[in-house]
Formats: C-alpha cells, sequence, structure tokens
C-alpha cells in the first residue's frame, strides 16, 4: 500500500441504478468494498460514479484551437461540475497532456472534426472533398481514443438550408475503415437528409439528431445507433436563426423547427429504444460544466429521472467501455448531500468530487 490517504464513503453508495451500498473504500486510487485496515478520511453522502459529458471540446472554442492554459480552465470547470470523463467530440488541439494529470478528467477523444470543404465552423475541422475521406477517417481513427467525428451536414449557401455534405457511397468506405480501425464513428447532424444514409452506412452515434422523424426512428432502434442530443445546445437555434434569417431565411425557419420539436424528437427516440446519452457540447461557443442542466433537459423533454441519472452515469460508461463503482475500477465518484434519483437537479450541487481516489472538489 503506498502512502496515500484511505478514503472511505458511507452512506448511499450508487453502484448502479437499483444497486445501492453502504459504504466503499478508496486505496492507491481503486475503489473496494472490502475495509482496509487502518485509519481512513470519511465522507458521507450520496455517490454516484463521475457523471460523463459525452459531447465536449476541450481545447475549443469559438474561433478555434485555445492554449493550454485555458484548455486546463476547461477541464478544471468540466471536474468541478461532476464531470470526471469526458468523450471529446472533435477537437484540433493536442490534448494528451491531460492524460499525466490525476486531477483532471479522463478523456475519450474523437480526433479532430473531419467536414466538407467550407461546409463548417472555421478552424476547427479538417475540411476536405469527398474523394479524401476514408484516408482522413482513417488518420483521425488512428489519432484517436477509438472515436472519429464527421460533420454529417451543415448549410450550403447555395441551397441556402442544411444539407447532407457526404455521398453515400463514400461514408460506408470511411466508416467500414474505421471499423476495421477499431474505432466508432460519430456524425453531427442537425438537419433529416443525411440520417439514413449515415445509419445505413454503420454509423455508431449521431449528435444532436434533431433531424429524426417517424421514419428514421425505427432505423436508429434497430440498429442500436446512440444520440447525444446535447439539449442546452438545441436551446440556441432560435438565436442562431435569428442571426443568419437576412442572408439564409429558409435555413433559419428550418432551425426554428428543429428547436419547437426538440423534446418531442427527443422522447420519441427514447420510447423506440434508441439509446440516449448526456453531452452539452461545450467548447464552441457554450460554456462548460453543464452536465446537470443537460440531465434535466433530458427529464424536461420526459425521458425518466432514473434514465437520464443513467445517461450520464452508468449507462453512459458502459457504451463508452469505462468502469463504474466495480470493485478494482478508478476511484472516480461524486458525493451529493441528497438522493439524485429522486430529483436530477442534485446534480448541480456536488459536496465532493473524487478523482482517482482524491478529493479534489
Amino acid at each position: 500500500m503506498s502512502d496515500r490517504t484511505v478514503l472511505h464513503v458511507k452512506g448511499r453508495v450508487l453502484a448502479g441504478p437499483e444497486d445501492v451500498r453502504d459504504e466503499l473504500w478508496a486505496v492507491d486510487g481503486r475503489i473496494t468494498y472490502e475495509r482496509p485496515p487502518g485509519e481512513a478520511l470519511t465522507v458521507s453522502g450520496w455517490a454516484l460514479p463521475g457523471l460523463v459529458d459525452a459531447h465536449c471540446h476541450v481545447g475549443l472554442d469559438q474561433h478555434g484551437p485555445v492554449s493550454e492554459e485555458v484548455s486546463e480552465k476547461q477541464a478544471l470547470t468540466d471536474r468541478d461540475a461532476g464531470t470526471l470523463l469526458v468523450r471529446d467530440a472533435g477537437s484540433p488541439s493536442d490534448t494528451r497532456w491531460i492524460d499525466a494529470r490525476e486531477d483532471l478528467p479522463k478523456i475519450i477523444r474523437a480526433g479532430r472534426h473531419i467536414a466538407r470543404t467550407r461546409r463548417y465552423i472555421r478552424n476547427y475541422a479538417h475540411e476536405i472533398e469527398p474523394g479524401d475521406l476514408v484516408a482522413y477517417v482513417a488518420r483521425e481513427a488512428r489519432r484517436g481514443d477509438g472515436w472519429v467525428k464527421l460533420v454529417g451536414d451543415w448549410i450550403d449557401r447555395d441551397a441556402g438550408d442544411l444539407a447532407a455534405c457526404w455521398p453515400r457511397g463514400e461514408v460506408e468506405a470511411a466508416i467500414a475503415e474505421a471499423h476495421r480501425l477499431g474505432a466508432r464513428v460519430t456524425a453531427h447532424c442537425f438537419a433529416e437528409d443525411s440520417l439514413r444514409d449515415l445509419v445505413e452506412a454503420g454509423i455508431d452515434c449521431i449528435e444532436h439528431a434533431t433531424g429524426l422523424t417517424e421514419d428514421t426512428i425505427p432505423l436508429f432502434a434497430e440498429r442500436g445507433v446512440a444520440i447525444v442530443p446535447t439539449l442546452v445546445n438545441i436551446a440556441t437555434f432560435p438565436h442562431m436563426a435569428d442571426g443568419g434569417e437576412a442572408k439564409f431565411p429558409d435555413w433559419a425557419a428550418h432551425m426554428r423547427r428543429l428547436y419547437e420539436s426538440r423534446y418531442d424528437t427527443v422522447r420519441s427516440a427514447y420510447d423506440a429504444g434508441v439509446p440516449v446519452f448526456v453531452g452539452t457540447d461545450a467548447g464552441g461557443s457554450l460554456a462548460h460544466g453543464l452536465v446537470a442542466a443537460e440531465v434535466a433537459e433530458l427529464v424536461k423533454a420526459g425521458i425518466p429521472a432514473l434514465d437520464a441519472l443513467s445517461a450520464t452515469a452508468w449507462g453512459a460508461r458502459a457504451w463508452l467501455g469505462r468502469p463504474a463503482l466495480e470493485e478494482g475500477a478508478p476511484a472516480d465518484l461524486v458525493v451529493y448531500d441528497q438522493d439524485p434519483r429522486a430529483d436530477v437537479r442534485v446534480l448541480a450541487a456536488p459536496s465532493r468530487i473524487v478523482l482517482n481516489g482524491r478529493i479534489v472538489g
């Protein structure tokens, strides 16, 4: 045993949605349910596995890549909100240095966004043409941590509205190459048009997914394709529409329709059995540390509180292949004064944050 402090967490340990235990210990940064010898520092309350933000951007702001100092502040803000595992859904910055910091959240990277030329936010993505898609997907599959991020649709300035970015054949080949290299593929999609091709091509996840319809929801459910709705980001659609209405009125009207139907879309997907996970889209124009607000939005959309909680806790970690509060798992957990299963708003006020077995907040 090292000289690290042994931590004793007691009260209610939510090892699973219905698996409630009385206590656990953190020894050498790992969880154990067997009492170790000697003294321990005790923390009391309701303990959850460290929360997951499955759509977050560390190292990125609205203008593009940021300095390591800013990236650190972003990661600390997420950590202090209880987010201890991030799926970084696209960043042009190299944030591997964060992996050596035991006081910062763990990150699963999707490499850099891959977008069509002049069809995404400047300074964010590799901007390429379809003939290069397979090669760039292979590059980011090797660079990331088991994920690749495509921009599936964006405004087409000639059409004046959202439109799919990639031909079906190139998407199929690119997703097949990512899978061959052991990576899953996700895509930014606001509109309806690109979804069927992406799902039938074998994609693993869709970000935002505001364009789901009664025709495509069953396809998602049948194929087990997850969605990360980012409802706290979709809340900005009316403002975006106001800013672009003079130049692109059809696009602005489309964005408002997607916004107005957002809750019905998410609830319909959930009811059909589509896996739904929590993501905030922090790091572009949106602030970090919004994971509790996103869980509350899922509940507002009609997802039961326990399932919304799982979408940022046990279920999200299982989907990403990371442990929760199992024996021997990294001691990454958040403690609350009240039961978050009874009221997810409790997530906004963690009393203790434990990362690698140490109290960091």
